[in-house]
């Protein structure tokens, strides 16, 4: 699932760094999701959008000129997407907005989420072999699509670091902060509204860049990890969890075009934009001149999730939240049978990325 991670505003900082900025925000962030809007396009032009929609990016990475334009009503879309779920999946799953890791075959039951999401985090962090020693631990965080701010919190009180985050959707920076007061992290974490391609911090303020499950929104792939870079001090870690569709054959030049209609499906209900391969992220990786980059694919780790998100939107407490929702957050509910059949068919995969920024720049 994604997080919202961008904005066409701020909400008020509560800490100088999370300064308000004017700038044009685009989408980042699963229940933190985003969308292919072709449909809204003429119909003699549609076949040829939606095969734009998920084709590889274009080889060229560096280039200026390919950079993504985020499709008109996305973010709007998006954070309006998260206004109306996220209160939902809190409700049902607790704080925590993304895929629960899990043993490779293990079945997931309702009672052990919560268990399977912490553990997500877990692993992310040793894959990226962040250090728990005090010397040399992570001190400032920012969260790239925070949700309502689960992984923030936790990485708060695992580290005793100062956490921000980031989201294009008002309802949960707004609940983010009020579930940091009632856990007593008001000093540590705090929210706003924010774009994650356009973030409102410094240049290399944090030693740790995490992003859990918000790249699937981003339009522009390069200058989302460009700017995790940015604000990423030297020699700090970024970890990027995110859906990716598998990587192209040599002889393809793109997606089958059963592979392209069933990432279509997903694209309109979640509001996601160009989707793109692990190997196209290690390719903007290595063009950014980043160091230790490191992938791997956790998609039999996280196969159990979606048969246990449906599970629990079919019992009566789902239900009844869903119906209460509104439309976005039912048609959402109603592809995820989709979410299964793609990872069945090997054609979604869960990706995790980490790399390192150089501790001098070249």
């Amino acid at each position: 699932m994604a997080h919202a991670a961008a904005a066409t505003g701020a909400l008020a900082p509560l800490h100088p760094l999370l300064r308000c900025t004017s700038r044009h925000l685009c989408a980042s962030a699963s229940p933190r999701a985003g969308l292919c809007l072709h449909h809204h396009r003429r119909r003699r032009r549609s076949s040829r959008r939606t095969k734009l929609a998920v084709r590889a990016m274009a080889p060229t990475l560096s280039s200026s000129s390919t950079a993504a334009a985020a499709p008109p009503g996305l973010k709007e879309g998006i954070a309006g997407l998260y206004d109306e779920s996220s209160g939902v999946w809190e409700s049902i799953w607790g704080e925590h907005m993304h895929h629960g890791f899990y043993d490779a075959g293990e079945a997931a039951s309702m009672s052990d989420h919560r268990r399977a999401q912490i553990r997500m985090i877990e692993e992310s962090l040793a894959f990226a072999a962040v250090p728990d020693d005090a010397e040399k631990k992570p001190k400032s965080i920012v969260d790239v699509g925070c949700g309502i701010g689960g992984s923030s919190r936790y990485l708060a009180n695992k580290y005793g670091a100062q956490c921000y985050g980031i989201t294009l959707s008002p309802v949960q920076a707004e609940r983010g902060n009020a579930l940091a007061a009632e856990q007593g992290l008001s000093d540590k974490v705090s929210f706003q509204v924010g774009d994650a391609l356009e973030q409102p911090f410094p240049d290399g303020q944090f030693d740790l860049v995490w992003s859990m499950e918000s790249g699937e929104h981003m339009p522009d792939k390069r200058q989302f990890v460009s700017e995790l870079a940015r604000v990423a001090a030297p020699g700090a870690r970024i970890i990027i969890v995110t859906w990716c569709h598998r990587n192209l054959e040599p002889s393809e030049e793109s997606l089958k075009p059963d592979e392209l209609n069933l990432l279509k499906g997903i694209c309109d209900a979640y509001y996601l934009p160009d989707w793109c391969s692990p190997s196209d992220y290690v390719k903007i990786a290595e063009s950014l001149s980043l160091e230790d980059i490191r992938t791997a694919d956790w998609s039999e780790n996280v196969a159990p999730f979606w048969p246990a998100v449906i599970k629990s939107a079919l019992t009566w407490k789902g239900l009844t939240s869903l119906l209460r929702s509104g439309w976005k957050t039912i048609r959402g509910a109603m592809v995820m049978p989709l979410m299964i059949e793609g990872y069945k068919k090997g054609l979604i995969k869960f990706t995790i990325i980490t790399c390192r920024k150089p501790e001098t720049t070249q």
